[in-house]
């Protein structure tokens, strides 16, 4: 019988200090702060006339090889190119030529170029990229995610913007497999009814 009279005392004591603790809490509220605390602990007030500038935080080391430039390797269908790039006038050299040269088309020069173009960092950087398997449409799509992953290594700050524009992400789509019994994947052979 003791014990429980011992429980019950302990119970209400901590609810008589849980009642406390509420008291001084408010107390302390109404309470104006000092001057040096209220100052250390809120962030710096903006005035109308001149808004506070957050700079972005990079949450990810700058990744670099000995020679200053950032690596990635980028993938499409079945092209697997390796990009090196580094600060420079935008040159981009495939496989040693000019992309001007090796992707002849414009579009597919529009597509390695939409990285720079998100990031806003249009002729700032050089890239040099080997591609190897697939087509040129495959190629320039490795290129592209190769350059993308290159630049969040380079900035880090910049990933942001380029993983919202999907150009991060490793596009799956490729060739279905053409099933026996079918002319393609899914083209049956010509009908004939005799």
């Amino acid at each position: 019988m003791s014990e429980n009279n011992t429980e019950e005392q302990g119970f209400q004591d901590s609810r008589m200090s849980l009642a406390d603790l509420a008291k001084l809490q408010q107390t302390e509220a109404a309470a104006p702060a000092p001057v040096a605390v209220a100052a250390a602990a809120a962030p710096a007030v903006e005035t109308a006339s001149a808004p506070v500038q957050l700079e972005p935080v990079a949450l990810r080391p700058q990744i670099l090889d000995k020679f200053g430039r950032a690596y990635a390797t980028g993938r499409r269908k079945d092209a697997v190119a390796r990009v090196w790039l580094k600060p420079g006038s935008g040159k981009i050299v495939v496989n040693g030529r000019d992309q001007t040269v090796y992707f002849a088309r414009p579009t597919l020069r529009l597509v390695i170029n939409q990285p720079f173009d998100v990031a806003e960092r249009r002729d700032q950087y050089d890239v040099v990229a080997t591609v190897v398997g697939g087509g040129l449409s495959g190629q320039a799509g490795a290129v592209k995610h190769g350059i993308a992953q290159a630049l969040t290594r380079y900035e880090p700050t910049l990933r942001t913007a380029v993983k919202q524009a999907g150009f991060l992400t490793r596009d799956s789509r490729a060739v279905e497999r053409k099933k026996y019994g079918k002319a393609k994947a899914r083209r049956s052979f010509q009908f004939s009814k005799r």
